[in-house]
């Protein structure tokens, strides 16, 4: 069967995998990434894992500023892409670029549409509580996620998925059904279906307050934030002015009458604190200039006491 022509979009590690199955299967024209970015104290400028892995492959790479800067859209134009696909990109599309490609510009989006469009679907998914997500291929428009619909494919949220376990089991998923969604359309198989107008929910780009919390809030809540916020900004409180950070807990059903922050247990597992509804079981932490230690070891460290207030 004929392969398709295809430029890629993309700019973090999750659009690795699709990307991969792109060049293993398919004629891979050029990878299109976000400018290099200054990290680190020295601001020094750091390349994207896409742009890292279409250097090792020798592939022609653009770094636009602008999607609609002119001299970009007619190197574009020279390729004849019969598909543009798009994986975690980070920009929305001009006319002018979605309108190049013979078959479109197909979108690989982390959850199943119309639920959670935009920037962090994966966190929200999780910190909504949500059952299941998945990926979709879709159809893309001049809004924000909201093109018709090509393929979904479903996977469960389990209780111990984090924002990075998900995102590693997702990128995977994406590229089985960017695949597969180009094998259907070679097929005549594919169809565009627009998306319902009920069920739309958004997921907008993570701010750094965010991760905040206090011990007011109940334990399943809190539970929720620390497994949505890792990476960044993980979910932290405060304690002796100090911000600390919570990078492993689990949410404890039980009934209490003490205050919220009260320490109830120390042990080796982590330190339980009453909260408003519950008990959070902290597993470990990370104080403001301090290296991820332990929780039980951060409890010996600080002298905690039973009955202690955590603030």
């Amino acid at each position: 069967m004929e392969k398709y022509r295809i430029i890629f979009f993309g700019t973090p590690e999750f659009a690795i995998p699709s990307l991969e199955g792109i060049f293993e299967k398919e004629i891979l024209l050029a990878v299109v990434t976000q400018p290099d970015k200054p990290k680190g104290r020295g601001l020094k400028l750091f390349p994207s894992p896409v742009k890292n892995w279409a250097l090792a492959k020798k592939l022609k790479i653009f770094e636009p500023v602008k999607l609609k800067d002119p001299l970009f859209l007619e190197e574009i134009k020279n390729f004849f892409p019969d598909l543009i696909v798009v994986c975690s990109y980070g920009k929305i599309f001009p006319k002018e670029l979605l309108d190049i490609p013979k078959y479109g510009c197909w979108n690989i989006h982390a959850s199943l549409l119309p639920k959670y469009r935009g920037a962090s679907p994966i966190n929200w998914a999780i910190l909504e509580g949500e059952k299941e997500t998945g990926i979709t291929i879709m159809l893309m428009d001049e809004g924000l996620d909201t093109g018709p619909i090509l393929l979904q494919k479903k996977i469960p949220i389990l209780e111990e998925d984090t924002a990075v376990s998900l995102s590693q089991k997702l990128s995977i998923l994406g590229k089985e059904a960017i695949l597969e969604a180009i094998e259907l359309h070679k097929k005549g198989l594919l169809k565009a279906i627009p998306q319902p107008e009920n069920g739309i929910s958004y997921a907008p780009i993570l701010k750094k307050e965010d991760g905040f919390f206090t011990f007011e809030e109940s334990a399943e809540k809190i539970e929720k934030k620390v497994r949505a916020f890792l990476p960044w900004p993980t979910a932290f409180t405060y304690y002796k002015n100090k911000l600390l950070k919570i990078l492993s807990a689990k949410a404890i059903p039980i009934h209490h009458n003490n205050i919220p922050g009260t320490v109830l247990e120390i042990k080796k597992e982590g330190i339980l604190i009453a909260t408003s509804r519950g008990a959070i079981l902290i597993k470990e932490v990370q104080l403001e200039g301090k290296k991820k230690i332990s929780a039980y070891e951060f409890a010996c460290g600080q002298r905690f006491k039973i009955g202690a207030l955590l603030k």
